[in-house]
């Protein structure tokens, strides 16, 4: 791989162990995909996971004098004061977290600790190279925002942070980006809910880059937010076209290259129907112990939705929404944090679904309209029956779910 000057100053040291570290793992994968060169980023997003080999890799670069040269967003573990004082956490999983805190705060980055900072705190422009991970977000700024990244895992997102540049192959060049699945969408997209099992239909699909059409006007920021975290969840997507919205496909015939399209996939009312009551939901017509929301992070318009559906009343069994803390703050500020802690649940913010903070719900059974928030803590012995976001808050009213 051609190098720099400054590059190969780097690797051999220049810039201290942990940069050279950072830099050697990118030239492997760059080998790997034949990148010929690297290439600066403006951007970054790490995922954070809070777990035991994400941990050992952020205390092994601060131990070798890492820092971020672009300091990069970071998804979220669990918020340790609140789980703290609620006693629903061990001492060994706080001290966990804690070390995962100190580590990423010694690297430099920014403690956000949101799963969808493409929505507000890190929204790159049109053609950027950034270098970005987690589900949600990979997709959503290659689709959405025309920026440019390759499905970074949360190690190679750290390096390419720490190092300022990142391999240049896969989706960073324009013959990469081009759509070669046709999917046509005959299902009514009427709701947030509908991307979610719309996305859940890689197996479908099938590899490649799909260019969906028929999807109707509906097609919100949190649309495209569960589109690409389902579609990443079960089939690690990169990267969507719809024409009309993705900067690179304001045509059909753009979205292609000019190509035709390798095949054709249609996607029917059947088919969402099959995935949701045949692949990813438990079975309901049941008492439900619990509510879980926001894999990915609840945005504020979903919130303020809650809050309206809660206004005045009390609900059956513990109702939690993770979220950011810049929408709950924003929520405290309009008054709809109060609304929902009225009715008896909460907002709890820099949190994930697949955190030991939630295994007091071990073995028992919740709703969720996020198939992602189902995927997930399963391995960590939650269920869950998967419905849209109206049937989950009136079965969290009533305690049983259609």
């Amino acid at each position: 791989m051609e190098l720099t000057s400054d590059l190969k100053d780097m690797e051999k040291g220049k810039y201290g162990e942990g940069a050279a570290l950072a830099l050697k793992v990118q030239i492997g994968i760059g080998e790997c995909f034949d990148a010929p060169r690297m290439v600066p980023i403006t951007n970054a997003h790490v995922a954070l996971s809070n777990q035991e080999m994400d941990l050992w890799f952020a205390e092994k670069m601060v131990k070798l004098g890492a820092k971020t040269k672009i300091p990069p967003t970071v998804n979220p573990g669990f918020c340790l004061p609140y789980f703290s004082a609620k006693n629903m956490v061990t001492s060994e999983e706080a001290d966990h977290m804690k070390r995962t805190h100190e580590a990423y705060r010694a690297l430099g980055c920014r403690l956000t600790y949101n799963c969808t900072p493409y929505m507000d705190t890190n929204v790159p422009f049109p053609n950027e190279i950034v270098a970005f991970s987690e589900s949600s977000a990979t997709p959503f700024v290659n689709s959405v925002w025309g920026a440019r990244s390759n499905r970074e895992s949360a190690q190679s997102a750290l390096c390419a942070a720490i190092t300022g540049v990142v391999p240049e192959y896969g989706l960073l060049l324009d013959e990469n980006r081009k759509g070669n699945i046709l999917v046509k969408v005959e299902a009514e997209m009427k709701s947030d809910f509908s991307y979610n099992l719309l996305g859940y239909m890689g197996r479908k699909i099938g590899p490649g880059i799909p260019v969906f059409v028929g999807l109707g006007s509906y097609l919100s920021p949190e649309a495209h937010r569960n589109l690409g975290a389902e579609l990443n969840t079960s089939g690690a997507y990169a990267m969507y076209h719809v024409v009309g919205v993705t900067p690179e496909a304001p045509t059909l015939e753009a979205a292609f290259g000019g190509r035709e399209p390798e095949r054709t996939v249609t996607i029917t009312e059947e088919d969402l129907a099959r995935v949701l009551e045949t692949e990813i939901s438990d079975p309901g017509n049941r008492d439900i112990d619990f509510a879980l929301f926001g894999c990915p992070h609840t945005s504020i318009r979903e919130v303020r939705y809650m809050a309206e559906r809660l206004q005045g009343k009390k609900l059956a069994v513990p109702f939690w929404v993770m979220t950011s803390s810049l929408t709950k703050s924003s929520a405290e500020k309009m008054g709809l944090l109060k609304i929902i802690q009225d009715a008896g649940g909460d907002l709890v913010e820099d949190t994930c679904s697949d955190q030991p903070c939630w295994h007091l719900y071990k073995g028992r059974v919740g709703v969720t309209e996020s198939p992602k928030c189902a995927y997930y803590p399963r391995k960590r012995g939650l269920e869950f029956v998967i419905r849209d976001l109206d049937t989950c808050i009136d079965a969290a009213l009533k305690g049983r779910v259609k």
